[in-house]
Order: structure tokens, then C-alpha cells, then sequence
């Protein structure tokens, strides 16, 4: 029995910030959700470096702005549990794909 490549995923809209939009209008942009998970990815991976970057400046001196730092280390825990997250969705849907009978 032959297994088929599954067709690829639909793609979804590229909307930098939560919005209510139209989404019935023509000039909605839309990328691939690959593209979406490693924009996503990198933008984690952008907050981490700034918020060790702002702790080490703070460490050492270079900055006396105590809630700046904080801040930062806030967004950048939100962001990695967030992608945490995803990644936990993405594993339990393959998961529940691979257990499915032919």
C-alpha cells in the first residue's frame, strides 16, 4: 500500500500585529506558514539575544535602567514559551497523524 505526499500547507496572512481586519478584501498578503513558524523563530530567538544583551550592560554597568532589563527578559520568556507552545501543537498533531489507521 502506497502512501501519498500530503499537498502543501495552506498558506495563512502575514499581519505583523493582531488585528480585526476584512479579511474578504483582495490585498491580503499571504505567506507560507513554514515562513510564518521561522519568522516566528527568529523573532524569539531576536528577543533572547536582547534581553542577555541589556542584562550583561546592566551586569556590568553600562546601564542603570533596572526596568528596561526586566522588560526585556519578560518579552523574551513570553516569546520563547510561546514558540514552546507551537512547536508542542505541531508535535501532538504529527503524533495524532502517525496514529491514525489506514
Amino acid at each position: 500500500m502506497s502512501v501519498e505526499r500530503i499537498g502543501n500547507i495552506p498558506l495563512i496572512k502575514n499581519q505583523p500585529d493582531i488585528s480585526f481586519k476584512d479579511t474578504n478584501s483582495k490585498n491580503v498578503n499571504l505567506i507560507p506558514f513554514s515562513d510564518y513558524l521561522s519568522s516566528a523563530i527568529n523573532k524569539a530567538n531576536d528577543a533572547i539575544i536582547q534581553s542577555e544583551k541589556l542584562n550583561n550592560d546592566f551586569a556590568v554597568g553600562r546601564t542603570d535602567n533596572i526596568h528596561q532589563v526586566m522588560i526585556a527578559a519578560e518579552k523574551a520568556e513570553i516569546a520563547l514559551q510561546f514558540t514552546l507552545q507551537i512547536r508542542n501543537k505541531l508535535l501532538d498533531a504529527y503524533n495524532e497523524i502517525m496514529r491514525m489507521q489506514i
